[in-house]
């Protein structure tokens, strides 16, 4: 298989997050719009291809190897230095949403196996999110 877009790939990592549990909420929904807006990984890329990106996640969330394939697109497409990137990433949406599912859990550690994060990274990248996500 040809390795996707590494812009692609991280697109369809946080459309999976935010569908872990079942349902994209309105929260989730405006991390997602928010990170692609302002973080430098998505500098230049097109939203208007998001319509067809989310539909591709789809149809690969709906097979059962989906979340395997989709983080094999990751492996393959996504440079190791921005691995760390990729797991923040998926933190972040689950972070602004309160709450972790275990769906969303057991994909953040199918995500560290994967990109093979030491505990304490991903310890200190879950952490800063749930710092920044905290309410009053």
């Amino acid at each position: 298989m040809a390795a996707m877009n590494p812009q692609d790939a991280l697109v369809h990592l946080l459309i999976a997050v935010a569908a872990a549990d079942g349902q994209i909420s309105g929260i989730e929904q405006r991390e997602f719009t928010v990170l692609l807006r302002t973080l430098p990984v998505f500098e230049g890329f097109d939203e208007g291809r998001l319509t067809e990106l989310a539909h591709d996640c789809g149809q690969l969330l709906d097979k059962d190897d989906g979340l395997d394939e989709i983080i094999a697109n990751l492996l393959n497409s996504v440079p190791t230095n921005l691995y760390e990137t990729a797991y923040a990433l998926a933190v972040e949406v689950i972070a602004a949403d309160s709450d972790a599912s275990e769906p969303e859990l057991r994909l953040l550690e199918m995500l560290r196996d994967a990109f093979e994060l030491d505990r304490l990274t991903a310890g200190a990248i879950e952490h800063s999110a749930r710092v920044r996500y905290r309410k009053l």
